[in-house]
């Protein structure tokens, strides 16, 4: 029996590619191993969103070979469609293949005899928009990642995941329906998380429009077996008062959303391409806050696109200061070939890059904290997972408050119900009396 090893660059979406491509390995006879258990087959799936991915590729090659110098060495995921010949000239890779052929890498690669020099299997990315690949992360944690939705028909200028992953296309209400019984059904789930490039643009099927995102999750709320249904992340123009109104008043998708931002200046998100404008962020921070007061919001941010002067980096930074909103998830620009942003003007110092996204990191953990301390003597549902250090233990409530427990076995995967007393030294809420923590009927 062959050993094989997965290691996932990137987005929840490639979590739930890479779990899936693995029970095809298992169901073929292969076993699944961690990547230092000396794996015959390492698969890495890339990501292609900043620099500092692609050069995560080439350093877990490096250690694959480190471990087994005559392990066979696949690279799939968003890198290897944009850049399959450069990656081919890494040393120690064996085969490179594209979004159209990673589902299909068990067939195409013949028993996985290392050949002479690199194989190359990736063909233009129109051919992925052909068919929607279903997949779901499964036996990892307690939560599954369900992909409804794969590629992008936006054109953001930084942006190289429409090149990567291809048009908008989604999988039928009937399919996902039927995903989640089945991860229902399993009855080692207790939540699911949405995810997608372009999560709520879903409904496309053969370029026509057959579904509205609000349908999904109106039918999902209704899936018996499955306590939670959590949105990964949604463009603000996408999220509709419809959708937030449901959320309010919906049995199981929790109060929590990611909604995308980049820039506060309007001028940056005119020169991103972005499809509205702060206010409209703005007012759907509002609307969110005003039916779901405790409702945790997450944003995306860029710092340092081109054209980005300082008074546009205070802008940014006061519109998000003045936002009602829980944590920033920071990226620092990196010019991306074959995006329009690569060749505009205005480029930014890295050294002025790097002290942007300082202050945003400093912001958000104080974003993060005042979210916490609004949350301190209430009780809430948490799922805890099986992420133990020190001898406490971890997991979310419904609004995404990490929660920290004193280590118990029997709590992994179960949902209980808890008084929030305080904030730790790591920044977690902390429940510190057992008898706080008891069972949700």
């Amino acid at each position: 029996m062959k050993k094989v090893a997965f290691y996932t660059l990137g987005c929840k979406l490639n979590y739930s590619e890479t779990s899936t491509i693995a029970r095809l390995f298992e169901q073929r006879g292969y076993a699944k191993v961690d990547f230092t258990e000396t794996p015959d087959i390492f698969i890495i799936n890339t990501c292609s969103v900043t620099e500092n991915a692609d050069k995560k590729c080439r350093k877990i090659v490096k250690e694959a070979r480190k471990i087994s110098p005559e392990g066979y060495v696949a690279i799939i995921g968003c890198y290897a469609q944009l850049k399959p010949r450069e990656i081919a000239q890494i040393p120690g890779v064996d085969a490179v293949l594209g979004a159209a052929e990673k589902f299909r890498l068990l067939d195409l690669l013949n028993g996985f005899v290392r050949p002479e020099k690199p194989q190359i299997f990736a063909g233009e990315v129109h051919l992925a928009n052909e068919q929607f690949n279903a997949a779901y992360s499964y036996g990892d944690r307690t939560r599954t990642f369900l992909k409804v939705q794969d590629g992008c028909d936006y054109s953001c200028s930084f942006c190289t995941i429409p090149l990567a992953r291809g048009a908008s296309r989604s999988d039928t209400l009937e399919n996902i329906l039927a995903k989640a019984r089945e991860i229902a059904e399993s009855g080692e789930v207790r939540e699911i998380v949405l995810t997608g490039v372009n999560t709520g643009d879903y409904g496309l099927i053969n370029g026509e429009r057959q579904y509205r995102f609000i349908d999904l999750i109106r039918r999902l709320d209704e899936v018996e077996g499955i306590d939670r249904f959590r949105i990964s992340s949604i463009e603000p123009n996408l999220l509709s008062d419809e959708i937030i109104s449901f959320v309010a008043q919906s049995k199981k998708f929790v109060p929590h959303f990611h909604i995308p931002l980049q820039s506060g200046s309007n001028k940056i998100l005119g020169l991103m391409r972005r499809r509205y404008r702060r206010q409209l962020y703005a007012d759907r921070v509002a609307k969110i806050k005003e039916l779901m007061p405790d409702c945790c919001i997450g944003v995306d941010v860029i710092v340092g696109f081109p054209g980005e002067t300082d008074e546009d980096f205070l802008d940014t930074y006061q519109f998000v200061n003045e936002l009602d909103i829980s944590y920033l998830h920071v990226f620092t620009y990196s010019e991306r070939v074959n995006t329009p942003a690569a060749t505009m003007q205005g480029r930014v110092p890295e050294k002025v890059r790097a002290e942007r996204s300082r202050m945003l990191h400093i912001l958000s953990d104080k974003k993060r904290r005042h979210f916490y301390e609004q949350n301190i003597g209430k009780q809430a549902v948490v799922l805890f997972e099986n992420d133990v250090e020190n001898g406490m233990m971890h997991g979310f409530t419904e609004n995404y408050v990490r929660v920290a427990a004193k280590y118990d076995p029997l709590l992994i995967g179960e949902l209980k119900a808890v008084q929030m007393t305080h904030i730790n030294d790591n920044g977690y809420m902390e429940v510190t009396e057992p008898e706080l923590v008891f069972e949700v009927h």
